[in-house]
């Protein structure tokens, strides 16, 4: 798999698993329920959109410039 395509897709997972710890936070300090439906669509959401931006913008973005 090319380093590119890899590290987008480990960034889709980040952020729909950051996602998902913020509606956790939120569902235990405020009590309001959330069904799994809507955070599960809402993760994929998430997740699909961080793995196409992180794709597209990769040259764009400044790397690790240390030797």
């Amino acid at each position: 798999m090319d380093v590119r395509t890899k590290s987008s897709l480990l960034w889709g997972v980040v952020g729909a698993l950051s996602f998902l710890v913020l509606a956790q936070g939120y569902e235990l300090l405020s009590g309001a329920g959330v069904s799994i439906v809507a955070k599960a669509g809402v993760a994929l959401v998430v997740a699909v959109a961080a793995t196409v931006l992180t794709y597209t913008a990769h040259g764009r973005l400044p790397g690790n410039e240390s030797p």
